[in-house]
Protein backbone atom coordinates (compact mmCIF):
# COMPACT_ATOMS: atom_id res chain seq x y z
CA UNK A 1 0.00 0.00 0.00
CA UNK A 2 1.43 3.45 -0.93
CA UNK A 3 2.51 5.65 2.01
CA UNK A 4 -0.13 8.30 1.27
CA UNK A 5 -2.89 5.68 1.43
CA UNK A 6 -1.51 4.23 4.66
CA UNK A 7 -1.30 7.69 6.19
CA UNK A 8 -4.85 8.55 5.14
CA UNK A 9 -6.39 5.34 6.49
CA UNK A 10 -6.57 6.37 10.20
CA UNK A 11 -8.28 9.68 9.24
CA UNK A 12 -11.46 7.71 8.35
CA UNK A 13 -11.71 6.31 11.87
CA UNK A 14 -14.12 8.13 14.19
CA UNK A 15 -12.62 10.16 17.02
CA UNK A 16 -14.33 7.90 19.57
CA UNK A 17 -12.69 4.81 18.06
CA UNK A 18 -9.30 6.51 18.34
CA UNK A 19 -9.60 6.73 22.11
CA UNK A 20 -7.85 3.77 23.67
CA UNK A 21 -4.55 3.64 25.59
CA UNK A 22 -4.93 7.16 27.05
CA UNK A 23 -8.60 6.76 27.98
CA UNK A 24 -8.12 3.34 29.59
CA UNK A 25 -4.95 4.45 31.39
CA UNK A 26 -6.65 7.54 32.80
CA UNK A 27 -9.71 5.61 33.92
CA UNK A 28 -7.60 2.86 35.51
CA UNK A 29 -5.92 5.53 37.63
CA UNK A 30 -9.18 5.92 39.58
CA UNK A 31 -9.04 2.39 40.99
CA UNK A 32 -10.65 1.42 44.34
CA UNK A 33 -7.45 2.23 46.24
CA UNK A 34 -7.34 5.61 44.50
CA UNK A 35 -10.98 6.16 45.42
CA UNK A 36 -10.05 5.50 49.06
CA UNK A 37 -7.24 8.07 48.86
CA UNK A 38 -9.45 10.73 47.29
CA UNK A 39 -12.22 9.95 49.80
CA UNK A 40 -9.80 10.40 52.68
CA UNK A 41 -8.59 13.70 51.19
CA UNK A 42 -12.14 15.04 50.94
CA UNK A 43 -13.28 13.69 54.31
CA UNK A 44 -10.28 14.99 56.22
CA UNK A 45 -9.65 18.35 54.54
CA UNK A 46 -12.86 19.18 52.70
CA UNK A 47 -12.41 21.48 49.72
CA UNK A 48 -8.80 22.13 50.77
CA UNK A 49 -7.53 19.26 48.55
CA UNK A 50 -9.36 20.08 45.32
CA UNK A 51 -6.44 22.17 44.04
CA UNK A 52 -4.25 19.07 43.80
CA UNK A 53 -6.38 17.76 40.93
CA UNK A 54 -5.82 20.96 38.93
CA UNK A 55 -2.07 20.64 39.42
CA UNK A 56 -1.79 16.94 38.62
CA UNK A 57 -3.76 17.20 35.35
CA UNK A 58 -1.14 18.91 33.13
CA UNK A 59 1.62 16.89 34.79
CA UNK A 60 -0.21 13.63 34.06
CA UNK A 61 -0.84 14.64 30.47
CA UNK A 62 2.82 15.50 29.94
CA UNK A 63 4.35 12.35 31.39
CA UNK A 64 1.76 10.02 29.84
CA UNK A 65 2.18 11.57 26.39
CA UNK A 66 5.92 10.98 26.75
CA UNK A 67 5.42 7.32 27.72
CA UNK A 68 3.00 6.82 24.82
CA UNK A 69 5.39 8.43 22.35
CA UNK A 70 8.28 6.26 23.51
CA UNK A 71 6.18 3.17 22.81
CA UNK A 72 4.77 4.30 19.46
CA UNK A 73 7.96 5.87 18.11
CA UNK A 74 10.36 3.10 19.11
CA UNK A 75 7.94 0.21 18.66
CA UNK A 76 8.88 -1.16 22.10
CA UNK A 77 7.60 -0.82 25.66
CA UNK A 78 9.49 0.94 28.44
CA UNK A 79 11.11 -2.18 29.92
CA UNK A 80 12.46 -3.31 26.54
CA UNK A 81 13.96 0.13 25.95
CA UNK A 82 15.49 0.19 29.42
CA UNK A 83 16.97 -3.29 28.84
CA UNK A 84 18.52 -2.17 25.56
CA UNK A 85 19.94 1.16 26.66
CA UNK A 86 20.45 1.18 30.45
CA UNK A 87 22.21 -0.96 33.09
CA UNK A 88 20.53 -4.28 33.85
CA UNK A 89 20.75 -3.64 37.59
CA UNK A 90 18.51 -0.56 37.20
CA UNK A 91 16.09 -2.53 35.03
CA UNK A 92 15.75 -5.44 37.45
CA UNK A 93 15.32 -3.14 40.46
CA UNK A 94 12.58 -1.10 38.79
CA UNK A 95 10.71 -4.09 37.38
CA UNK A 96 10.98 -6.07 40.61
CA UNK A 97 9.60 -3.23 42.72
CA UNK A 98 6.86 -2.60 40.16
CA UNK A 99 5.76 -6.23 40.32
CA UNK A 100 5.60 -6.17 44.14
CA UNK A 101 3.77 -2.83 44.25
CA UNK A 102 1.24 -3.87 41.58
CA UNK A 103 0.50 -7.18 43.31
CA UNK A 104 -0.19 -5.40 46.61
CA UNK A 105 -2.33 -2.85 44.77
CA UNK A 106 -4.33 -5.69 43.18
CA UNK A 107 -4.89 -7.13 46.67
CA UNK A 108 -6.23 -3.82 47.93
CA UNK A 109 -8.44 -3.36 44.87
CA UNK A 110 -10.06 -6.81 44.86
CA UNK A 111 -10.54 -6.54 48.64
CA UNK A 112 -12.36 -3.23 48.13
CA UNK A 113 -14.48 -4.73 45.33
CA UNK A 114 -15.39 -7.68 47.56
CA UNK A 115 -16.36 -5.35 50.39
CA UNK A 116 -18.44 -3.20 48.02
CA UNK A 117 -20.39 -6.21 46.75
CA UNK A 118 -20.86 -7.37 50.35
CA UNK A 119 -22.41 -3.98 51.14
CA UNK A 120 -24.82 -4.37 48.24
CA UNK A 121 -25.70 -8.06 48.45
CA UNK A 122 -24.34 -9.45 51.72
CA UNK A 123 -22.23 -12.60 51.76
CA UNK A 124 -18.50 -13.29 52.11
CA UNK A 125 -16.34 -10.42 50.89
CA UNK A 126 -13.22 -12.60 50.60
CA UNK A 127 -14.88 -15.03 48.20
CA UNK A 128 -16.19 -12.10 46.19
CA UNK A 129 -12.65 -10.73 46.02
CA UNK A 130 -11.34 -14.07 44.74
CA UNK A 131 -14.17 -14.19 42.21
CA UNK A 132 -13.34 -10.74 40.88
CA UNK A 133 -9.69 -11.74 40.56
CA UNK A 134 -10.62 -14.88 38.62
CA UNK A 135 -12.97 -12.99 36.28
CA UNK A 136 -10.27 -10.44 35.52
CA UNK A 137 -7.72 -13.18 34.86
CA UNK A 138 -9.99 -15.19 32.57
CA UNK A 139 -10.89 -12.11 30.52
CA UNK A 140 -7.24 -11.29 29.92
CA UNK A 141 -6.26 -14.84 29.02
CA UNK A 142 -9.13 -15.93 26.80
CA UNK A 143 -10.36 -12.78 25.05
CA UNK A 144 -8.26 -11.47 22.11
CA UNK A 145 -6.70 -8.06 22.64
CA UNK A 146 -8.89 -6.14 20.19
CA UNK A 147 -12.09 -7.43 21.80
CA UNK A 148 -10.69 -7.02 25.30
CA UNK A 149 -9.89 -3.36 24.71
CA UNK A 150 -13.54 -2.77 23.80
CA UNK A 151 -14.55 -4.26 27.17
CA UNK A 152 -12.10 -1.97 28.99
CA UNK A 153 -13.46 1.05 27.12
CA UNK A 154 -17.01 0.24 28.24
CA UNK A 155 -15.82 -0.25 31.81
CA UNK A 156 -14.57 3.34 31.86
CA UNK A 157 -18.25 4.34 32.01
CA UNK A 158 -18.28 3.01 35.59
CA UNK A 159 -16.48 6.19 36.57
CA UNK A 160 -19.57 8.20 35.63
CA UNK A 161 -21.04 6.93 38.90
CA UNK A 162 -18.88 9.47 40.73
CA UNK A 163 -19.90 12.30 38.45
CA UNK A 164 -23.52 11.30 39.02
CA UNK A 165 -22.98 11.20 42.79
CA UNK A 166 -22.06 14.90 42.76
CA UNK A 167 -25.43 15.59 41.13
CA UNK A 168 -27.37 14.02 44.00
CA UNK A 169 -25.66 15.96 46.80
CA UNK A 170 -25.91 19.67 47.51
CA UNK A 171 -22.73 21.54 46.59
CA UNK A 172 -21.89 25.18 47.53
CA UNK A 173 -20.25 25.90 44.18
CA UNK A 174 -18.99 29.40 44.99
CA UNK A 175 -17.14 28.09 48.04
CA UNK A 176 -15.79 25.21 45.98
CA UNK A 177 -14.51 27.60 43.32
CA UNK A 178 -12.85 29.84 45.91
CA UNK A 179 -11.17 27.01 47.82
CA UNK A 180 -10.01 25.33 44.63
CA UNK A 181 -8.37 28.43 43.19
CA UNK A 182 -7.27 29.92 46.53
CA UNK A 183 -6.77 26.84 48.71
CA UNK A 184 -6.29 26.99 52.49
CA UNK A 185 -2.80 25.46 52.47
CA UNK A 186 -1.21 23.90 55.53
CA UNK A 187 2.30 22.74 56.42
CA UNK A 188 1.14 20.21 58.99
CA UNK A 189 2.34 16.63 58.57
CA UNK A 190 -1.16 15.19 58.03
CA UNK A 191 -1.91 17.69 55.25
CA UNK A 192 1.43 17.13 53.49
CA UNK A 193 1.07 13.37 53.77
CA UNK A 194 -2.34 13.53 52.10
CA UNK A 195 -0.99 15.72 49.30
CA UNK A 196 1.77 13.16 48.75
CA UNK A 197 -0.81 10.35 48.76
CA UNK A 198 -2.91 12.11 46.12
CA UNK A 199 0.13 12.70 43.92
CA UNK A 200 1.36 9.13 44.42
CA UNK A 201 -2.06 7.74 43.58
CA UNK A 202 -2.48 9.93 40.52
CA UNK A 203 0.99 9.64 38.94
CA UNK A 204 1.84 5.94 39.20
CA UNK A 205 4.57 3.88 37.49
CA UNK A 206 2.21 1.15 36.28
CA UNK A 207 0.41 3.74 34.15
CA UNK A 208 3.64 4.60 32.31
CA UNK A 209 4.34 0.96 31.44
CA UNK A 210 0.72 0.25 30.48
CA UNK A 211 0.21 3.15 28.07
CA UNK A 212 3.56 2.66 26.32
CA UNK A 213 2.83 -1.06 25.90
CA UNK A 214 -0.71 -0.43 24.70
CA UNK A 215 0.66 1.83 21.96
CA UNK A 216 2.87 -1.07 20.89
CA UNK A 217 -0.11 -3.47 21.02
CA UNK A 218 -2.20 -1.14 18.85
CA UNK A 219 0.66 -0.76 16.39
CA UNK A 220 1.11 -4.53 16.11
CA UNK A 221 -2.64 -5.04 15.68
CA UNK A 222 -2.69 -2.73 12.64
CA UNK A 223 -1.05 -4.29 9.54
CA UNK A 224 -0.42 -0.81 8.12
CA UNK A 225 1.28 0.60 11.24
CA UNK A 226 5.03 0.85 11.81
CA UNK A 227 7.24 2.23 14.54
CA UNK A 228 7.05 5.95 13.85
CA UNK A 229 10.80 6.49 13.65
CA UNK A 230 10.65 4.31 10.51
CA UNK A 231 7.36 5.73 9.19
CA UNK A 232 7.49 9.55 8.98
CA UNK A 233 4.25 9.64 6.95
CA UNK A 234 2.37 8.27 10.02
CA UNK A 235 3.83 10.70 12.57
CA UNK A 236 1.38 13.59 12.39
CA UNK A 237 -1.74 11.41 12.55
CA UNK A 238 -0.45 9.35 15.47
CA UNK A 239 0.97 12.24 17.48
CA UNK A 240 -2.35 14.07 17.20
CA UNK A 241 -4.20 10.91 18.22
CA UNK A 242 -1.90 10.32 21.21
CA UNK A 243 -2.31 13.91 22.36
CA UNK A 244 -6.13 13.88 22.07
CA UNK A 245 -6.41 10.41 23.64
CA UNK A 246 -4.20 11.36 26.58
CA UNK A 247 -5.72 14.80 27.17
CA UNK A 248 -9.21 13.27 27.23
CA UNK A 249 -8.20 10.21 29.26
CA UNK A 250 -6.31 12.16 31.93
CA UNK A 251 -9.05 14.79 31.94
CA UNK A 252 -11.63 12.08 32.62
CA UNK A 253 -9.43 10.70 35.40
CA UNK A 254 -9.02 14.06 37.10
CA UNK A 255 -12.68 15.06 36.77
CA UNK A 256 -13.62 11.84 38.55
CA UNK A 257 -10.97 12.41 41.25
CA UNK A 258 -12.33 15.95 41.70
CA UNK A 259 -15.88 14.59 42.05
CA UNK A 260 -14.86 12.00 44.67
CA UNK A 261 -13.03 14.60 46.78
CA UNK A 262 -15.95 16.99 46.35
CA UNK A 263 -18.61 14.40 47.26
CA UNK A 264 -16.84 13.31 50.43
CA UNK A 265 -16.08 16.93 51.35
CA UNK A 266 -19.71 18.09 51.20
CA UNK A 267 -20.98 14.97 52.98
CA UNK A 268 -18.47 13.27 55.27
CA UNK A 269 -16.25 16.26 56.10
CA UNK A 270 -19.27 18.51 56.63
CA UNK A 271 -20.64 15.99 59.15
CA UNK A 272 -17.39 15.60 61.07
CA UNK A 273 -16.32 12.27 59.54
CA UNK A 274 -12.63 12.78 58.82
CA UNK A 275 -11.09 9.30 58.82
CA UNK A 276 -11.67 6.93 55.88
CA UNK A 277 -9.57 3.78 55.55
CA UNK A 278 -11.12 2.25 52.44
CA UNK A 279 -13.42 3.01 49.53
CA UNK A 280 -16.05 0.64 50.98
CA UNK A 281 -15.96 2.54 54.27
CA UNK A 282 -16.49 5.77 52.31
CA UNK A 283 -19.58 4.27 50.67
CA UNK A 284 -20.92 3.11 54.05
CA UNK A 285 -20.36 6.52 55.66
CA UNK A 286 -22.04 8.20 52.70
CA UNK A 287 -25.25 6.19 53.04
CA UNK A 288 -26.94 7.90 56.03
CA UNK A 289 -25.81 11.36 54.92
CA UNK A 290 -26.32 11.46 51.14
CA UNK A 291 -28.97 8.77 50.81
CA UNK A 292 -29.42 5.31 49.32
CA UNK A 293 -28.94 6.36 45.69
CA UNK A 294 -25.59 8.05 46.36
CA UNK A 295 -24.50 4.99 48.33
CA UNK A 296 -25.51 2.71 45.46
CA UNK A 297 -23.66 4.78 42.86
CA UNK A 298 -20.53 4.98 44.97
CA UNK A 299 -20.51 1.21 45.65
CA UNK A 300 -21.14 0.20 42.04
CA UNK A 301 -18.38 2.58 40.96
CA UNK A 302 -15.91 0.73 43.22
CA UNK A 303 -16.70 -2.57 41.51
CA UNK A 304 -16.64 -1.14 37.99
CA UNK A 305 -13.37 0.71 38.42
CA UNK A 306 -11.79 -2.34 40.04
CA UNK A 307 -12.73 -4.49 37.05
CA UNK A 308 -10.94 -1.94 34.89
CA UNK A 309 -7.90 -1.37 37.12
CA UNK A 310 -6.96 -4.95 38.11
CA UNK A 311 -6.14 -6.05 34.54
CA UNK A 312 -4.16 -2.85 33.98
CA UNK A 313 -2.12 -3.50 37.14
CA UNK A 314 -1.49 -7.16 36.25
CA UNK A 315 -0.93 -6.37 32.58
CA UNK A 316 1.57 -3.59 33.22
CA UNK A 317 3.58 -5.90 35.49
CA UNK A 318 3.57 -8.58 32.79
CA UNK A 319 4.62 -6.11 30.08
CA UNK A 320 7.47 -4.93 32.31
CA UNK A 321 8.69 -8.46 33.05
CA UNK A 322 8.39 -9.53 29.41
CA UNK A 323 10.35 -6.49 28.27
CA UNK A 324 12.99 -6.99 30.94
CA UNK A 325 13.70 -10.59 29.99
CA UNK A 326 12.92 -10.50 26.27
CA UNK A 327 9.83 -12.73 26.47
CA UNK A 328 6.92 -12.69 24.05
CA UNK A 329 4.56 -10.25 25.71
CA UNK A 330 1.21 -9.39 24.14
CA UNK A 331 -2.44 -9.72 25.08
CA UNK A 332 -3.04 -10.53 21.40
CA UNK A 333 -0.83 -13.63 21.66
CA UNK A 334 -2.32 -17.01 22.51
CA UNK A 335 -1.42 -18.26 26.03
CA UNK A 336 0.64 -21.12 24.55
CA UNK A 337 2.76 -18.61 22.62
CA UNK A 338 3.35 -16.30 25.61
CA UNK A 339 3.35 -18.62 28.62
CA UNK A 340 5.68 -16.53 30.80
CA UNK A 341 3.78 -13.30 30.04
CA UNK A 342 0.44 -14.81 31.03
CA UNK A 343 2.06 -16.53 34.02
CA UNK A 344 2.96 -13.09 35.42
CA UNK A 345 -0.61 -11.87 34.87
CA UNK A 346 -1.98 -14.98 36.58
CA UNK A 347 0.56 -14.86 39.41
CA UNK A 348 0.06 -11.16 40.19
CA UNK A 349 -3.74 -11.47 40.08
CA UNK A 350 -4.03 -14.68 42.10
CA UNK A 351 -1.42 -13.73 44.70
CA UNK A 352 -3.18 -10.38 45.07
CA UNK A 353 -6.53 -12.12 45.58
CA UNK A 354 -4.95 -14.67 47.95
CA UNK A 355 -3.62 -11.89 50.19
CA UNK A 356 -7.25 -11.16 51.09
CA UNK A 357 -7.30 -14.53 52.93
CA UNK A 358 -4.22 -13.77 55.03
CA UNK A 359 -3.78 -11.66 58.18
CA UNK A 360 -2.16 -9.00 55.99
CA UNK A 361 -4.28 -5.84 56.07
CA UNK A 362 -4.72 -4.80 52.40
CA UNK A 363 -5.12 -1.17 53.38
CA UNK A 364 -1.87 -1.07 55.37
CA UNK A 365 -0.18 -3.03 52.57
CA UNK A 366 -1.50 -0.45 50.13
CA UNK A 367 0.18 2.30 52.12
CA UNK A 368 3.54 0.61 51.66
CA UNK A 369 2.70 -0.05 48.04
CA UNK A 370 2.15 3.68 47.64
CA UNK A 371 5.53 4.29 49.28
CA UNK A 372 7.18 1.91 46.80
CA UNK A 373 5.31 3.49 43.88
CA UNK A 374 6.34 6.96 44.98
CA UNK A 375 9.97 5.97 45.34
CA UNK A 376 10.30 4.15 42.01
CA UNK A 377 8.25 6.67 40.03
CA UNK A 378 11.06 9.23 40.23
CA UNK A 379 13.88 7.12 38.73
CA UNK A 380 11.44 5.71 36.14
CA UNK A 381 10.48 9.23 35.06
CA UNK A 382 14.13 10.26 34.94
CA UNK A 383 14.89 7.27 32.70
CA UNK A 384 11.84 8.07 30.53
CA UNK A 385 12.98 11.66 30.09
CA UNK A 386 16.44 10.47 29.06
CA UNK A 387 14.93 7.94 26.64
CA UNK A 388 12.62 10.53 25.10
CA UNK A 389 15.65 12.70 24.15
CA UNK A 390 17.86 9.83 22.96
CA UNK A 391 18.16 9.51 19.17
CA UNK A 392 19.04 5.81 19.42
CA UNK A 393 15.51 5.23 20.75
CA UNK A 394 13.44 8.02 19.20
CA UNK A 395 15.33 8.67 15.95
CA UNK A 396 14.55 12.19 14.81
CA UNK A 397 11.34 12.24 16.86
CA UNK A 398 12.82 13.24 20.21
CA UNK A 399 10.35 15.20 22.32
CA UNK A 400 10.00 18.96 21.92
CA UNK A 401 11.45 21.47 24.34
CA UNK A 402 7.99 22.26 25.72
CA UNK A 403 7.18 18.60 26.40
CA UNK A 404 10.66 18.16 27.86
CA UNK A 405 10.05 21.00 30.34
CA UNK A 406 6.65 19.61 31.32
CA UNK A 407 8.09 16.12 31.80
CA UNK A 408 10.94 17.35 33.99
CA UNK A 409 8.49 19.50 35.97
CA UNK A 410 6.38 16.41 36.68
CA UNK A 411 9.52 14.50 37.68
CA UNK A 412 10.61 17.32 39.99
CA UNK A 413 7.18 17.57 41.62
CA UNK A 414 7.15 13.83 42.27
CA UNK A 415 10.68 13.99 43.69
CA UNK A 416 9.55 16.73 46.09
CA UNK A 417 6.52 14.63 47.01
CA UNK A 418 8.75 11.65 47.85
CA UNK A 419 11.02 13.84 49.99
CA UNK A 420 7.94 15.24 51.76
CA UNK A 421 6.59 11.73 52.25
CA UNK A 422 9.74 10.55 54.02
CA UNK A 423 9.92 13.77 56.01
CA UNK A 424 6.37 13.18 57.32
CA UNK A 425 6.54 9.40 57.88
CA UNK A 426 7.16 9.87 61.57
CA UNK A 427 4.53 12.58 61.89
Amino acid sequence: MPPDVAAAKPARVSWLAKLGPGLITGAADDDPSGIATYSQAGAQFGFGMLWTVLLTYPLMVGIQVISARIGRVSGHGLATNIRRHFPRSLLYLIVGLLLVANTINIAADVAAMGQALQLLAGGPSQLYALGFGMVSLLLQVFIPYRNYVRILKWLTLALMAYVATVLVVQVPWLTVLHDTLIPPLSWKAAYLTTVVAVFGTTISPYLFFWQASQEVEDMQADPHALALKRAPHQVSTNFNRIKADTVIGMGFSNVVAFCIILTTAVTLHAHGIGNIDSSAQAATALRPIAGEFAFLLFSLGIIGTGLLAVPVLAGSAAYAMAGAFGWTGSLEAQPKAAKKFYAIIAGATLVGAALCFTPVDPIKALYWSAVVNGVISVPIMVVMMLMARRHAIMGKLVISQRLKLLGWLCTGVMALAVVAMFATLGG
